[in-house]
């Protein structure tokens, strides 16, 4: 049965067996086709692939145009100040100022594209070549010229010692009207007691419209500009008066030759050029002896045809010049009178200018010593007045600029244009470094914050403002194109993984602590409505930081944007740390702590962790950190060497390095002069590694500069000995910035770099030296009483340097020899260097 039944037969009599063999087929049949569907899965998977990768490549290019372009996108946050707060609606008596300190002598608003006022001179008859003045240069070899007074309002003394004369600038302001109202200039010029003959000399005041405006020169007699009106959207109608020159206040008028020139320019940095090249020498000028003698003057202008296809695209303004040739000694006034100001009880000229001055003089000494209260420390009056003019360069060397960074980041293949923005700023030094400096800045409102807390508000909110949505701010400012002018092409372009010691926490560090004590009056409130809305912006701020800088290893940090060419560098510098070619690893590598950073990054942690306790937001992230980085544990741990005995960086290093001469293989019976010239290159005598960076100087005493260390810990002890020892830190000028013993004291860092950093004495790092030195002596711990020893012995030391190179040279440095004392490096340099006056009048 059982096998019948698996015999059984289908219909038709045919066995079933038979039936299934085209089923059997079949299905190899089935079994054929798999590896055709094996395929078309495949070629599905590729589609699939190709279609993700294509999304994939368009949505890496949309975000990397998103990140192309978060360099230039603006912080999102509400600004500090106002769109209009420098108008002369809302700050009348800021409007007008000496905002252009590249110059020796000028005034412009506070309005991005303003109505410009200058001086330009020069001496007639002389026998070298012609010499026309105008922007602050090291290379006219002037005798000294500087502010000796000057409140940042409205009123400035000026003195220029030029070859056989000086020239005084007085300038005072009167507010009125709805533009700002009128100021007047007196120039006065005398011989030197020196001079064999009263010079003659030429005086050319300027007006210009930088694109916005319109101007009018009206004459009288021949060649006599008598005054100009003009018209801007700021200033509304105004009218300039060029009065005669005459030989003091009250007396008659002194013979003088008239000139000038009514032409159109393409930039302010244009002007002196115009000037020169629209000299002639056909006038004559008739002395009062009756000699009569040719001399130059200006004449007609027409710009070149190669210069008018450079500057096609740039907007040609008016621009108006009154030459006034007059024999020494005389004085000149010129009058600012705004159309709106109605009510004017007079003008503010002769004796009414005199009287305003006067009053102004005697204002300004009795705020000073009422500020910094020098007189009752003992100070002669010479020394009084040198720092008064030392602190009048520092405020009458604000400026107010207007225009765009050029900037890249790693995601654009060519810099951009940053957005317009305004900076109203203090400027390190008038001839060499006439713009913002990030790092600098904050140790200027140091000083600054002592006598207008106004400024020092509109100074950082002016900064804080050109933030961008990354938390970068652009370390130097170079807005507008005067401010170009002055700047090494390789220098233009500012790359936002690069940032600067954020110096602005030392001055915001003083504020939050006025407003720990301050009762809650108007001031209370002021300065916290400053902080609140200034916090987002440090918020941001702080975590660039924080996360572009961070270290190799947890809590450390470490600057970007070091040289990388270890070729020709003795040791790559570190511009974004202030400190240029100090020491640092000799071999450039993600491996590097930097001691410096990780104590910036601890007083900044430090500032904001107080400050958002002040106006109630959460702060206990800001004081975790704050408490770990001020841990001294950790600091040691990162940064404390047992074998150099000092706090080091770390990184890829070796010492055992030298520039030598590059060997040139040239051919035998070849011409040397075919082949390049041998340059200096480096030589590497023993491999790096990685280790502690051995190099004592400024670097090794942050942990004490910013007073990280607690007033017990024993690397205090290290640190005073280091400061004391002639042959690493001291001088009795100050403390150098490399020990003397150290392998690259005073080197080279190319065949044309000379040292910088590397034993010179720098003020601002002294007047932190003394901070801390002073800090430490007034806390209770074992290194109480040396602490307060090195304090008088190094701030005296300081002071009576500066003051005697001053007095010598009559310019304050940007640093000092450590040698002789001597002044040297840019001058003048008003910058950090005027940080003399604090420690003068202990205010730390």
């Amino acid at each position: 049965m059982t096998r019948q039944r698996k015999r059984n037969v289908a219909r038709n009599g045919v066995p079933h067996s038979q039936e299934e063999k085209p089923i059997l087929q079949g299905r190899k049949e089935k079994k054929k086709k798999k590896p055709a569907d094996i395929g078309k899965i495949l070629i599905n998977i590729s589609i699939g692939l190709c279609i993700f990768s294509l999304i994939w490549f368009f949505y890496a290019l949309y975000m990397r145009s998103l990140l192309a372009k978060r360099v230039v996108t603006p912080h999102p946050s509400p600004r500090v100040l106002d769109a209009n707060s420098t108008s002369a609606a809302v700050s009348p008596e800021r409007f007008w100022g000496t905002y252009r300190p590249q110059v020796y002598f000028g005034m412009k608003t506070r309005s991005p594209k303003s109505v410009v006022t200058g001086l330009m001179w020069m001496r007639q008859f002389s026998d070298g070549e012609l010499k026309l003045r105008h922007t602050c240069e090291q290379g006219d070899h002037l005798r000294s010229y500087g502010w000796l007074m000057h409140n940042g309002l409205n009123f400035g003394v000026q003195e220029i010692h030029d070859d056989d004369f000086i020239l005084t600038t007085e300038y005072a302001k009167r507010v009125g009207g709805e533009h700002g109202g009128d100021w007047t200039w007196r120039i006065t010029a005398k011989q030197h007691s020196s001079a064999p003959q009263a010079p003659i000399i030429s005086l050319m005041f300027y007006v210009a419209a930088d694109t916005q405006g319109s101007l009018q020169g009206h004459i009288e007699e021949k060649s006599h500009l008598s005054s100009v009106t003009g018209t801007s959207e700021e200033l509304g109608n105004f009218k300039i008066t060029f009065r005669k020159p005459t030989a003091g206040e009250t007396a008659s008028a002194k013979y003088a030759s008239y000139n000038y020139l009514q032409t159109r320019s393409p930039g302010l940095d244009r002007l002196k050029n115009i000037v020169e090249s629209s000299m002639s020498r056909r006038f004559v000028f008739n002395s009062p002896s009756g000699e009569r003698r040719p001399y130059f003057a200006v004449d007609t202008y027409s710009p070149p045809p190669e210069q008018h296809s450079q500057n096609d695209n740039r907007v040609q303004s008016d621009f108006i010049v009154h030459q006034v040739t007059v024999q020494a000694p005389f004085q000149i006034e010129v009058l600012f009178e705004s159309g709106s100001f109605h009510d004017r009880p007079n003008q503010l000229v002769g004796s009414v200018l005199t009287e305003e001055l006067e009053q102004q003089k005697t204002a300004f000494n009795e705020k000073f010593e009422k500020t910094f209260g020098l007189q009752v420390k003992g100070f002669n009056p010479s020394q009084v007045k040198f720092v008064k003019a030392a602190f009048s360069n520092m405020l009458g060397g604000i400026g107010y600029f207007f225009g765009q960074s050029v900037v890249q980041s790693v995601y654009n293949e060519h810099p951009l244009l940053y957005p317009e923005g305004a900076l109203f700023t203090a400027v390190p030094s008038r001839s060499f470094f006439p713009r913002g400096f990030l790092w600098d800045e904050g140790f200027h409102q140091l000083l600054l914050s002592k006598w207008d807390s106004q400024v020092t508000r509109e100074v950082v909110g002016h900064w804080l403002d050109l933030i961008n949505i990354e938390g970068w701010i652009p370390r130097e400012q170079i807005l507008g194109d005067e401010a170009l002018s002055k700047v090494p092409s390789e220098f233009v372009v500012q790359r936002n993984e690069n940032g600067n010691p954020p110096t602005f926490f030392l001055v915001l560090e003083e504020f939050v602590e006025k407003l720990e004590t301050l009762p809650e009056n108007e001031s209370f409130q002021k300065t916290l409505s400053f902080l609140r809305r200034l916090y987002p912006r440090l918020q941001t701020w702080f975590d660039w930081y924080n996360t572009t800088q961070a270290g190799p290893l947890p809590n450390s940090y470490r600057w970007r944007g070091r040289d990388t060419d270890t070729n020709l560098f003795l040791n790559p510098k570190t511009l974004t740390s202030g400190l240029d070619d100090y020491p640092r690893a000799s071999h450039p590598s993600a491996d590097e702590r930097h001691v410096d950073l990780h104590c910036w990054m601890a007083l900044a942690s430090r500032v904001m962790s107080r400050a958002a306790q002040l106006i109630g937001e959460p702060y206990q992230e800001y004081e975790r950190t704050y408490q770990t980085l001020s841990d001294n544990t950790l600091l040691n741990e990162l940064h404390w060497s047992e074998q150099h005995r000092a706090f080091c960086d770390y990184g890829n290093h070796t010492h055992a390095v030298s520039l030598q001469q590059e060997k040139v293989f040239v051919p035998p019976g070849q011409p040397r002069h075919h082949f390049p010239a041998a340059r200096l290159v480096r030589a590497v005598r023993k491999a790096p590694k990685l280790q502690f960076v051995n190099a004592l100087g400024y670097v090794s005493l942050f942990p004490f500069l910013l007073q990280i260390l607690t007033p017990e810990s024993d690397k205090i002890e290290h640190i005073l000995r280091d400061i004391r020892d002639p042959d690493r830190l001291w001088t009795p000028y100050g403390l150098r910035s490399l020990s003397h013993s150290d392998p690259l004291y005073m080197k080279r860092n190319t065949e044309h770099d000379a040292p910088y950093w590397r034993g010179a004495i720098w003020i601002n790092m002294n007047y932190l030296a003394i901070k801390a030195l002073h800090h430490y002596s007034s806390v209770e711990g074992p290194y109480q009483d040396k602490a307060a020893a090195l304090y008088q012995e190094l701030r005296t030391n300081v002071i009576n340097n500066i003051y005697k190179q001053y007095q010598a040279t009559g310019y304050i440095w940007e640093q000092y020899n450590d040698s002789t004392g001597r002044g040297q490096g840019s001058h003048p340099f008003t910058g950090w260097s005027a940080l003399t006056l604090l420690m003068m009048g202990e205010q730390y």
